[in-house]
């Protein structure tokens, strides 16, 4: 069949999939913004895409849409250039819904299949929204805020046949009439590059080394901020390097905003929880590594003695699962995505996450005896190997689930 991905920043999460469908056979292609300078073996057209930003006096609760919709009217006139010049017209495409591509692709392609890979739905309530009131305080001008952000996202999953989340967490986002029609399937974990390695070491930038079986607390994810617990884990870190004179903290993560606003004042969130807490830590055991490569973030997790994963109820980190596989002991907040995964003294650690004296007793614990849970370790791993396996259990379930809409 001829399959379009259909992806602003792609590969994104069609990073194993495309290769796979081209293997297989099929006549797959790419359809990305132009700024975006990824590489990929999949054959890729580029769409010229302006950026303008709407009025928020004017646009209101619309601003939101008015930029999704016009990403959405750029790609479906490049869609339709290409069916035109071309005659090209795909059996069936499978965009990210997340930035409005996929808002006018069946007005271009009304005979071709549309599947949707379906984050997340935004909520006034009961997700990240009002979750911490440190940042987000939970007024009812947020939960209007967040039910306007919607309207491009239940619109994208009404014009399409079918979605695809990653989790049965973040597919329970949608309302009923939309998840009825959501496949959930994991984007998948490579357990035979994550996998546990006893000979791992990873060099911190100030040439130290860190290795396999040495005292490591690892922090992992693409940005440092609040969505993703880092003050929390900042706050915590104080009481849990007292105890533990040995521990070297290595801290992964950018200084952007991934999730959420950005600090006032100028600063970045990564300064601004480090500065509270600075004088009361050795800063030469805490290495902040920026963002590192794929080979690097491996090599953490095989040295990783504890593992501290926080978040929001949003959007599930790769990172968790991959840590997992690696058979990090993870400690994670008490959230329902994570909970999704983990079970509280079985695979991992769960704590709530504003109990900041709780995450420090937790990694201490953990830090502390490593004997005591290596049965955890194994039982993380194990979670990936039945649950998430890229090769054996969610690329051929992704695979067959593409292939079921091809005609005939």
């Amino acid at each position: 069949m001829k399959l379009l991905f259909v992806h602003q920043n792609f590969p994104g999460q069609f990073l194993h999939l495309a290769p796979e469908m081209v293997r297989r056979g099929h006549d797959v292609l790419a359809f990305t913004d132009a700024a975006n300078q990824r590489q990929s073996p999949i054959k890729t057209l580029r769409y010229k895409h302006e950026v303008i930003q709407p009025d928020p006096q004017a646009t209101r609760l619309g601003r939101n849409y008015t930029l999704m919709s016009d990403r959405g009217v750029t790609v479906a006139r490049a869609a339709m250039q290409l069916r035109e010049t071309q005659g090209y017209v795909p059996d069936v495409i499978f965009g990210h819904s997340g930035w409005g591509e996929t808002l006018f692709l069946k007005e271009v392609w009304p005979e071709a299949k549309l599947i949707v890979y379906a984050e997340f739905y935004y909520k006034g309530r009961g997700a990240d929204v009002g979750f911490d009131p440190e940042f987000n305080p939970p007024t009812f001008d947020q939960v209007m805020i967040a039910q306007g952000r919607t309207a491009y996202l239940g619109q994208a999953m009404l014009h399409a046949d079918a979605g695809l989340s990653p989790t049965e967490w973040q597919a329970s986002t949608y309302p009923p009439l939309l998840r009825q029609n959501i496949k959930v399937i994991f984007d998948g974990v490579d357990s035979s590059v994550m996998t546990p390695n006893p000979d791992a070491q990873v060099a911190m930038p100030n040439g130290q080394v860190l290795r396999a079986g040495d005292e490591v607390l690892t922090f992992v994810n693409r940005n440092l901020e609040p969505y993703r617990g880092y003050h929390v884990f900042m706050r915590a870190l104080p009481e849990v390097m007292a105890a533990r004179p040995d521990v070297q903290v290595a801290i992964v993560g950018g200084d952007e905003v991934s999730y959420g606003a950005a600090p006032k004042g100028g600063k970045g969130w990564k300064d601004i929880f480090l500065n509270e807490v600075k004088d009361r830590l050795d800063l030469n055991r805490v290495h902040f590594l920026g963002k590192v490569p794929y080979q690097t973030f491996t090599a953490l997790m095989q040295v990783s003695r504890a593992h501290a994963y926080l978040t929001y109820p949003f959007v599930l980190s790769w990172s968790m699962l991959e840590s997992l596989s690696a058979g990090a002991v993870v400690v994670a907040s008490d959230t329902a995505p994570v909970r999704e995964v983990i079970r509280d003294g079985v695979n991992g650690r769960l704590v709530d996450f504003f109990d900041v004296k709780g995450w420090s007793a937790a990694l201490i614990d953990v830090l502390a005896k490593p004997g005591a849970h290596e049965k955890m370790r194994i039982a993380a791993r194990r979670t990936v190997l039945d649950r998430y396996d890229l090769k054996t259990i969610c690329l051929p379930q992704m695979v067959d689930y593409v292939e079921s809409f091809a005609p005939g």
